[in-house]
């Protein structure tokens, strides 16, 4: 077996197209068929939902190198739940969910496609976070937001952090000045 397997890497700025984007843009609405994909290039996303009560719930942020999309909206062919804004001015690449294709098969080493591998850890992250609003303390999905977003702490207010925790902005100020003063 081959062990030196050359990739191609897949060419982001072939599959759409760039755009620059100001804080507050929407890019995607709650309703609309969702059949495109956001690649951040330099900002930064988020996308939530608006629950019936208004409450704004953040499923996602997206720093660099982040993809966003509702790929079940995509494969489903229905309406998209999710919003997604710019949280800070941004450049996107903006490309079709058609315009992938990937050879998703393994090389004749056994490993798989670096950027399918990228997208696999994103969907990892995704599924712990899930897993973590069902069992884990407002404390331990804090620590978890921290290891998995260490660059963001200081780019996103903390009430959009509390949102993606799913706690109050109360709750984050008190967990915060706990473990400034270790007591928890």
């Amino acid at each position: 077996m081959n062990n030196n397997t050359e990739y191609t890497p897949i060419d982001w700025a072939n599959l759409g197209t760039l755009k620059f984007v100001s804080k507050g843009t929407l890019l995607q609405e709650e309703g609309m068929k969702s059949t495109k994909s956001f690649y951040v290039k330099k900002g930064l996303l988020r996308s939530y939902t608006i629950d019936d009560n208004g409450k704004i719930h953040i499923f996602m942020f997206a720093p660099e190198a982040w993809l966003v999309s509702d790929v079940a909206s995509y494969i489903n062919s229905k309406p998209t739940d999710f919003f997604v804004e710019a949280i800070e001015d941004s450049e996107i690449m903006e490309f079709e969910m058609t315009s992938i294709s990937v050879d998703f098969s393994h090389s004749e080493d056994g490993k798989i496609h670096p950027e399918i591998s990228k997208l696999l850890r994103r969907i990892a992250v995704l599924q712990k976070r899930v897993i973590m609003l069902m069992s884990a303390t407002a404390r331990e999905r804090y620590e978890h937001f921290l290891e998995t977003y260490p660059q963001l702490i200081n780019r996103v207010p903390l009430k959009m952090v509390a949102s993606y925790l799913g706690i109050t902005p109360e709750a984050l100020s008190s967990i915060r000045r706990k473990m400034r003063n270790k007591e928890i």
